[in-house]
């Protein structure tokens, strides 16, 4: 299994997340609707992802090579990886569970009894 193959079945393995393909071939993970994490299509040359951090990821998380802020989303805190690579997978998909969760918190106590989080 490709290192996309490996992130795409980890995000559709989080509760409630969705997948869309927007702006163009970009595959964007939702949970409830919101954006959590943005990877670009399998077949894109370069291979980047980004995803919702908290604050303090965010500020750690930029400050390390091959990881910035974002483009369009810096406000929100979210950061961009040049390359599926520039982590380890168990520490990428960490940061993709916490921004899942991030996300989902943020969701009516309604929409997240209805997705089945807790």
């Amino acid at each position: 299994m490709s290192g996309h193959q490996a992130i795409r079945a980890h995000l559709a393995a989080l509760t409630g997340a969705t997948l869309s393909v927007q702006w163009g071939d970009d595959h964007v993970w939702k949970v409830g609707g919101k954006m959590f994490a943005l990877l670009r299509a399998p077949d894109t040359k370069a291979q980047t992802i980004a995803f919702k951090a908290s604050d303090d990821s965010f500020a750690i998380l930029t400050q390390q090579d091959g990881i910035i802020p974002a483009p369009y989303l810096q406000r929100a805190k979210w950061v961009q990886l040049d390359r599926l690579t520039r982590m380890k997978p168990a520490e990428l998909k960490a940061y993709l569970t916490r921004a899942h969760a991030i996300v989902a918190a943020g969701l009516t106590k309604k929409a997240r009894a209805e997705l089945g989080i807790g």
